[in-house]
């Protein structure tokens, strides 16, 4: 009797469960085979031709354009949300634990890892190109540099950095903008590929994470047991790794469904816009842009539409506490 009615409190939740796992099944069978475009039967109303959801004006199939949306939003989306979590919750608990004393670290490092961020802003523009190599020729230099001014006695001794000034800057700038606008102007000015894009908005959206990680780990570190493993010698790792940490990652691993939801949202805005993904893989939001192609072809909206507002509003219900 209580299973029963616990599913009855809870029936929204199978639905959201139930559309998502179909969503990401589909995706995942959805062959990568290019079709071709059925020239005959271009816009092409649902139910009155061989595709039983319609043609865009191209010529290709709708149904097959979802799946291949569905596909491409799992492999952008779901890796872009984990890292934004990653980073974001990295950098919000460096914040948190270090906001009283500051960092300690040699003077070495920081130099080798303002070098380093240097050396990403300034290729920023060659993110989409041979990117491994770049950054892996370019964490190799300043790993060498801070090697060898590690090896001085000036670069040994330990500098405290105001990490939490640093990071709490970073978000207020981030939050200043606009994220749609941000991310526009970014994308614009070279169309990524996928994996541009994924650390495009892993770089953007990172700000949301970091505050809900900062705001839990000041007040974790004030506990009892924590305050007693730092007297009994524990190191700033140690402390992190075995009680801090448990108790903070939680509550971020909470906004994963609704990281998602934003940034498939983003991510179809932006081939929406035309300045997403290249022309040749297929989206959601490219399928959308048809209808400024064919303005009466409605099945273009419905259908993407319908299927983006599904999965969003069941990412959402899933975030919710469960009754």
């Amino acid at each position: 009797m209580k299973q029963m009615q616990r599913f009855c409190q809870n029936w929204h939740r199978a639905l959201a469960l139930f559309w998502l796992t179909s969503v990401v099944v589909a995706a995942l069978l959805a062959t990568s085979t290019v079709l071709v475009p059925d020239l005959l039967h271009t816009a092409s109303p649902p139910f009155l031709s061989p595709h039983w959801l319609g043609t865009d004006p191209q010529g290709f199939d709708v149904a097959y354009a979802l799946l291949q949306g569905a596909r491409t939003i799992l492999y952008v989306s779901i890796p872009a949300a984990a890292l934004t979590l990653l980073l974001g919750g990295a950098l919000g608990s460096a914040a948190g634990y270090w906001s009283n004393t500051g960092l300690r670290v040699a003077r070495s490092w920081w130099i080798a890892s303002g070098l380093l961020v240097a050396g990403c802003i300034g290729l920023a523009t060659q993110l989409y190109a041979a990117f491994l190599v770049t950054s892996g020729s370019l964490l190799t230099g300043c790993g060498l540099i801070g090697w060898l001014l590690h090896q001085s006695t000036w670069g040994r001794r330990p500098w405290a950095f105001p990490i939490d000034a640093l990071i709490a800057g970073l978000i207020v700038l981030l939050d200043s903008i606009p994220l749609l606008v941000l991310v526009l102007v970014v994308a614009a000015i070279q169309q990524p590929s996928a994996g541009g894009l994924v650390l495009l908005m892993t770089l953007t959206c990172w700000t949301t994470p970091a505050r809900l990680m900062r705001a839990a780990t000041l007040r974790t570190r004030e506990l009892a047991h924590v305050e007693a493993a730092r007297a009994a010698g524990l190191s700033d790792w140690q402390v992190l790794r075995r009680h801090i940490w448990p108790l903070t990652w939680p509550v971020v691993m909470l906004r994963l469904p609704l990281t998602i939801a934003l940034l498939i949202g983003l991510e179809t805005t932006l081939s929406f816009l035309g300045v997403g993904l290249p022309p040749e893989t297929p989206s959601w939001g490219r399928l959308l842009a048809g209808i400024r192609q064919s303005p009466a072809a409605w099945w273009l909206i419905l259908w993407p539409g319908a299927a983006l507002v599904l999965t969003t509003l069941s990412l959402h219900q899933l975030s919710r506490k469960k009754q």
